[in-house]
């Protein structure tokens, strides 16, 4: 058997990003693969000699990213953290692009820490969606599957980004990507934007005007979508449903529920890419990092989930 090839990225050196890491690597809930971790080799040994994790070092191989200095654990956001972040998710993503993993698994990075860097990505997703044109941004957890119509946009540009033609060829886009994993019977649940997905008009016109015709035409193309739901109730009937995918059309949307139900095992995957890409859906949470108590919880689910991903089924 052929061990599945996975990269992990050691995220923001100051947040909690090397402490989950290293315990996943040391955990015995971890699946035998062939593990690759980006970032420096300096900083990775220190951090895994301070915490008394060295074990870890022997599930992996290091990729030493030269760009990346073994910085101290500043924790707190920092231009020198951002670019070493930065550095180290660009060379995984490329090994990943020349083939060399079947997946990427990243830990959190600060989206402040790039922007001291001068770097102009709002994340993962977002550098991703640059390299990747069409990706899309979803969450999958034991009870609860969200994919997100639009993300990290303030709510306004947002909601302006709500028509017919954009909103029919994300939910093609959707099935396409989300059907060799969600398997033959994925649903789609398409969420309203008004309160009671506007009452038949009187609470809003976007779900009778923009929401359903792009519904509908979806449908007719072969989308199993059904909706729109009012946005209050539609992760309730979602919940449990493993087949099921709720389409959010803003980023709190539906993450407000997701990580009420899974934050400490969900588990944010990027569709559409030519690898497998997750990560915890967690941040680097600078609060905690350098005390040994960050939860790896959603980590190891996030190798896991791109483990199963990355190995057909037989």
């Amino acid at each position: 058997m052929t061990l599945p090839r996975i990269g992990i990225t050691i995220g923001d050196q100051g947040g909690i990003g090397p402490e989950i890491v290293l315990k996943v690597l040391e955990s015995p809930q971890l699946p035998e693969g062939d593990y690759v971790l980006f970032g420096s080799l300096s900083f990775i040994t220190r951090e895994a000699e301070r915490r008394r994790l060295t074990a870890a070092l022997q599930r992996c191989r290091i990729a030493d990213v030269a760009s990346a200095p073994g910085l101290p654990a500043a924790r707190k956001p920092t231009a020198e953290s951002g670019r070493a972040s930065f550095a180290a998710l660009q060379r995984g993503v490329e090994a990943a692009r020349q083939g060399e993993l079947e997946a990427l698994v990243t830990a959190p990075i600060s989206k402040h820490s790039w922007h001291m860097a001068g770097i102009s990505w709002a994340g993962h997703t977002d550098y991703l969606e640059h390299l990747f044109p069409g990706a899309i941004m979803a969450f999958f957890s034991e009870r609860l599957n969200v994919a997100l119509y639009t993300h990290h946009l303030p709510l306004a540009q947002a909601l302006s980004k709500i028509r017919i033609k954009p909103l029919e060829d994300f939910l093609l886009r959707l099935h396409a990507y989300a059907r060799p994993l969600g398997g033959q019977d994925l649903q789609l649940m398409l969420s309203g934007l008004n309160p009671h997905a506007g009452e038949g008009g009187m609470l809003g016109n976007e779900e009778t005007e923009v929401i359903l015709p792009a519904l509908e035409s979806a449908r007719r193309r072969g989308v199993p979508v059904s909706g729109p739901y009012p946005p209050d109730i539609v992760c309730r009937k979602a919940l449990d449903r493993p087949n099921c995918l709720v389409v959010s059309l803003y980023h709190d949307q539906g993450l407000v529920a997701f990580k009420l139900i899974a934050f400490e095992t969900g588990v944010n995957v990027t569709l559409g890419l030519p690898f497998i890409r997750t990560s915890p859906d967690h941040g680097t949470a600078f609060d905690i990092a350098g005390h040994d108590q960050a939860d790896p919880g959603s980590m190891l689910a996030a190798v896991r989930l791109a483990h199963r991903f990355a190995v057909p089924p037989t």
